[in-house]
């Protein structure tokens, strides 16, 4: 127990650390970073659904169109290239279909199916963070790299999966979503968005680019959306009848279990930005 507790430990300060550091260090290392962990989440979705034999997924395939559907997205919001930098990945996309009419594998629409979810459920919410990352700022007359939007996605989830923890094992009693994950509850998610919205007062103060108000609402969207993803991805592993989406993160499981939280909070802060842009 001791030493799983230090492994988590460690793992966990390192995985911040390098996130956070990537985030803020410069857009390249930004887009490395993700680049690689959408990849990895895909193909990771693609190892657990092979496993299942539901389907079969061509996991290579799979993880690179992920992998480059970022990279096309990060072009694009910089505003280098215009919509023809995603051809390849339409490319990529009609492959998956075609080879299908090929393969002659046993069931060739589940394959198709879970390929298109990989995509829409994980590799599209990574590549929306390029919509954050990159702003349109007047002062400069051009696109300008703000890590702060997308930091702050994750520092509101890690708060909230922290208070959660902490408030639920305190005085949780009332059953969140029981049929999918019945450790969480209703006390614990209230107190997790407290404390996403306490530390959204400090992002107001130092980063005044969106007032207390706004950062306040960023705030509670993270933590309904990321809710859901959590629980999205919890019934997903009770489908398959799996604890952990993978091993990749000694003591905290795979990629997909880290990051479930974001694969949803990430579109809804890209739809609320965009929405508080229409009405200013």
């Amino acid at each position: 127990m001791k030493n799983n507790f230090v492994l988590r430990t460690i793992t966990g300060a390192l995985f911040v650390g390098i996130l956070v550091g990537c985030i803020l260090y410069s857009p390249l290392s930004f887009g490395i970073l993700f680049t690689i962990i959408t990849a990895l989440s895909v193909r990771e979705f693609g190892h657990l659904i092979n496993e299942s034999e539901e389907a079969s997924l061509n996991k290579f395939i799979t993880s690179i169109g992920g992998g480059y559907l970022f990279i096309a997205f990060m072009f694009y919001c910089q505003a280098d290239s215009d919509t023809q930098v995603f051809l390849p990945y339409l490319v990529v996309m009609l492959y998956l279909f075609i080879a299908e009419l090929y393969l002659r594998k046993k069931n060739p629409v589940a394959n198709w199916a879970y390929s298109m979810l990989s995509q829409f459920y994980i590799a599209i919410p990574f590549a929306l963070l390029n919509f954050l990352a990159f702003q349109f700022d007047p002062t400069v007359g051009g696109i300008v790299y703000n890590p702060i939007l997308p930091l702050s996605i994750f520092v509101f989830i890690w708060l909230s999966d922290t208070g959660a923890y902490c408030v639920g094992s305190l005085i949780g009693k009332h059953r969140l979503f029981e049929r999918v994950s019945p450790k969480k509850s209703w006390e614990g998610s209230i107190g997790g968005g407290l404390f996403s919205i306490a530390s959204s007062v400090a992002f107001a103060h130092f980063f005044p680019f969106l007032t207390l108000i706004e950062w306040m609402g960023l705030a509670v969207i993270i933590v309904i959306f990321g809710t859901l993803g959590d629980l999205t991805e919890s019934l997903m592993k009770r489908h398959l009848g799996i604890k952990d989406s993978g091993n990749i993160l000694p003591g905290h499981g795979g990629m997909l279990d880290r990051f479930d939280s974001a694969l949803m909070a990430i579109p809804a802060a890209v739809l609320y930005l965009h929405i508080l842009s229409l009405i200013k």
